[in-house]
């Protein structure tokens, strides 16, 4: 293919997580095993949130939500990692890239808002108990997971605009295993000035706006708990608010890491170890989290598998 050719006629190459031959085959059946536990763990929880009466309540409608994206997401990255893995080429037409780039950032910045409509929703559940059924009415869950994804779509719809506007002319091999908006701004051989004042304005919009709400949230919340007398009562409010601040924290740790780690600091590497935090890791690890620590989805559980 000749260089200098427009970015829609272009064929990339995704360099994939290694290149050692020997890791090929290892990383192939681990992350297949990881991908199988979040389409079953994802699928699982939103089948028993809807089967199950007990769980229909807002923070199981978010979790839910959360549980979709996380499966969407994963399917957006994943398989075409497997794929990698297994192929020499490794080609990905520029449409397909384009595609991959668009729901990667949509899902990725729902959930980072979805987390934070979880955040207010254990607010609300902690610091106004007696109100809480008035004001998380099924109304206002259903408008926050819809400008959650409004806003993903928003985030989405500007990056890939903004990419398709450019050329490809430099080398055509992605130094990753998606299309990701860094890698790919580094083979343009024309102006990348607004794509990157959009990852900075943006991304520091979609990072920085839910990790002060969700700070501000549990300020307010962690003063509630102290204020409760008995042992129990404090710990059963921290059982509620700890697999939610596990899955903040991981997610937007990653991703600080990924997009605002100072320019001196060029390790790919650290780049893609981080990718697979809040490509494979997380949307595996989300179903477990809120399962594994939490009763009433055991007992839904049990109820659904023994009908007792």
């Amino acid at each position: 293919m000749a260089t200098g050719n427009h970015s829609v006629a272009a064929i990339f190459v995704l360099v994939g997580l290694t290149q050692r031959p020997e890791l090929q085959l290892p990383l192939f059946l681990l992350f297949l095993g990881v991908f199988m536990v979040t389409v079953v763990g994802n699928l699982g929880m939103v089948a028993l949130i809807a089967l199950s009466p007990l769980l229909h309540t807002p923070m199981y409608y978010f979790l839910s939500s959360l549980s979709f994206i996380d499966l969407c997401y994963s399917t957006v990255i994943t398989p075409k990692m497997l794929m990698n893995f297994l192929g020499k080429k490794n080609m990905i037409f520029f449409s397909e890239c384009m595609a991959q780039l668009f729901f990667f950032v949509l899902f990725v910045v729902a959930e980072g808002y979805l987390l934070t409509a979880m955040a207010y929703d254990r607010y609300v559940a902690i610091c106004r108990p007696l109100l809480y059924n008035v004001i998380m009415s099924s109304w206002l869950c259903f408008l926050l997971v819809l400008a959650s994804f409004f806003l993903g779509l928003l985030s989405a719809l500007a990056h890939t605009s903004a990419m398709m506007k450019l050329t490809f002319c430099k080398s055509h091999v992605i130094n990753h295993y998606f299309c990701d908006v860094l890698p790919l701004l580094s083979l343009s051989c024309s102006s990348t000035h607004l794509n990157e004042l959009l990852l900075f304005v943006i991304g520091g919009i979609n990072t920085l706006v839910p990790t002060l709400a969700v700070a501000i949230s549990y300020a307010f919340i962690f003063f509630s708990i102290l204020r409760i007398r008995s042992s129990e009562g404090r710990s059963k409010a921290f059982g509620t608010c700890s697999s939610h601040l596990m899955a903040v924290g991981i997610l937007f740790g990653s991703i600080t890491f990924m997009y605002f780690k100072p320019p001196s600091s060029d390790s790919l590497k650290q780049e893609k170890v981080s990718s697979v935090f809040y490509t494979t890791v997380i949307p595996m690890l989300n179903p477990l989290i809120y399962s594994l620590r939490n009763k009433d989805v055991k007992k839904a559980l049990r109820k659904v598998l023994v009908g007792k």
